[in-house]
Order: C-alpha cells, then sequence, then structure tokens
C-alpha cells in the first residue's frame, strides 16, 4: 500500500502592506505525515524518528496539548467538541520536522479526512516565539474537490509587528500533487499581510531525505534565524511594535462555528 504521508518542497512568502511595504520569500520544505503511519516510519526509516533522536524526527509533545502518543486522540477529541464525528478519523499533519533536534513551527496545517477520504475539517497550529500554542478548528462543509476558505478572529499573539485585533482568512489547497497555504491578516482599516506556502510532492522516503538534508541544511534553525532578522529589518523601517500580550493559557485552541467554503473553481483556475 502507498504512504499517504510525503515530502512537499517549495517556498514561503510573506508580503506586508501596512504600515510600511516588506517582502520576503525563501526555500523552505513540510513534511505531510499521516498520524497512523508514523510508527512503522519512524521503525523503517534510518534518517526519521518518531517520538525518538533522529536526524529528522517528529514528536507528539511540540503539537497539540502536549502529551506523547496520543496526538490523533487530541485531535479527536478537538473535532468533538466541534460537533464533528472522530469515527475512523485520518488526520495528516503539514509541518516542518526537528531536524538534528531542533524545531520551530510558526503554522502547523492538521487535514482531517472521514473514512471516504474528503476533507471534514482542517486544524490551524499557530506558535510563536514564546512558547505559546493556539489552535483553530474550523470545519470543512459538503464533500467536494479544490480549494478551501475559512476564516477566524486572531487568538494569539503573533508578531510585535501586527495588532491582535486583526482576523485571519485562510485559503488552501488540499495536498496532492502540490500543496498551498496561504493566510491574509487584516484589521478594520484592510489588508495587513499575506503569508503562503506552496510546495511540491517528493515522495517519503530515506533517499528523499537525504537530499533535503543536502538541499536544506539545518532548515528550521533557518527559519527561527529569518525571523529575529526580519523582525530587526521591520525594526528599522520603523513599524510599530505592539507589546507582547500573554495568552491566559500556554495552550489553548478555538472551535470556529461558522464553515467553510469549498470551492472547485478555486484549483481549476490555479492549474490553468
Amino acid at each position: 500500500m502507498s504512504l499517504k504521508s510525503a515530502i512537499y518542497t517549495g517556498h514561503v512568502a510573506h508580503a506586508r502592506h501596512r504600515p510600511r511595504s516588506h517582502r520576503l520569500r525563501y526555500r523552505v520544505f513540510s513534511l505531510l505525515l499521516d498520524l497512523d503511519e508514523l510508527p512503522s516510519l519512524g521503525t523503517r526509516s534510518r534518517l526519521f524518528g518518531y517520538n525518538r533522536a533522529a536526524i529528522f524526527s517528529f514528536r507528539d509533545e511540540d503539537h497539540g496539548d502536549g502529551s506523547r502518543g496520543g496526538l490523533k486522540g487530541w485531535v479527536g477529541r478537538q473535532l468533538e467538541d466541534a460537533g464533528l464525528p472522530a469515527d475512523d478519523l485520518r488526520v495528516r499533519v503539514l509541518c516542518y520536522p526537528r531536524i538534528f533536534g531542533y524545531v520551530f513551527n510558526p503554522l502547523t496545517v492538521y487535514f482531517c479526512y472521514r473514512p471516504d477520504d474528503s476533507l471534514c475539517a482542517a486544524l490551524y497550529e499557530v506558535c510563536n516565539t514564546f512558547h505559546e500554542r493556539h489552535t483553530y478548528v474550523i470545519p470543512v462543509g459538503e464533500p467536494s474537490g479544490g480549494s478551501i476558505r475559512q476564516r477566524c478572529d486572531k487568538a494569539l499573539y503573533v508578531s510585535p509587528f501586527t495588532p491582535m485585533a486583526s482576523r485571519y482568512d485562510f485559503r488552501v489547497e488540499p495536498p496532492v500533487e502540490r500543496v498551498f497555504v496561504g493566510i491574509n491578516q487584516s484589521d478594520n482599516d484592510g489588508p495587513l499581510l499575506a503569508a503562503s506556502f506552496a510546495g511540491k510532492h517528493v515522495a517519503f522516503s530515506d533517499k528523499a531525505l537525504l537530499k533535503l538534508l543536502l538541499a536544506y541544511p539545518l532548515m528550521t534553525l533557518k527559519v527561527m534565524g529569518a525571523i529575529h532578522v526580519e523582525a530587526f529589518r521591520l525594526w528599522l523601517k520603523g513599524v510599530p511594535v505592539h507589546p507582547h500580550s500573554a495568552a491566559n493559557l500556554p495552550r489553548a485552541t478555538t472551535i470556529v462555528v461558522e464553515e467553510s467554503v469549498l470551492r472547485p473553481s478555486d484549483a481549476k483556475a490555479r492549474a490553468s
């Protein structure tokens, strides 16, 4: 049986609109990990480990409520709290892996599938550099192909250069041959920031992981370094600083009641 887990290589891009224009773009890769496949991936791969030390690794404690060995159960509980069935659930997680033991994931996306492989929900897990984590649980509407549009109010302090009183608009093309995750942040005065990841499918294998190690050495450290470099550049541009507003809980979840809209035409337009 072919793996659902995969690698996606591509680019992260940011475009800040206000109060100063600022852009960045750099190469990254993400892993798409089927939670049911993790134990076997971790034992048969020489380069990838599940809840153990390895060059590339995934640890349950880095996600969800931080408990070890129960990430799929945690996802199921979030869906049940949102009034969604969690029986026979398939969960695929798009994230950065630990590389030589280190990772920082600004955004992890959980794609939750029904037994018929249709998407029932997306979870957006946002982390900040203060080790706080917030997950937005958003149901997906009737089964259909194409991209997803979802929205929610911002609930976690992320950057000193964006206000808390704002909202996120997500546009996602679920992972197949390609994946796209786009986030537009805006406030009452209009768009503030657009961020995206666009990636191309690569089959999961030790050979592919070795190529990634050579092409993206210490990528997760690069992600954290880039955050601080870009913050310094924004400060030099005179972008106002918003002080850290501490989260009430280090791990929290928001259930978004309004369902997303599936738009088959978006995927067709992007492919043309």
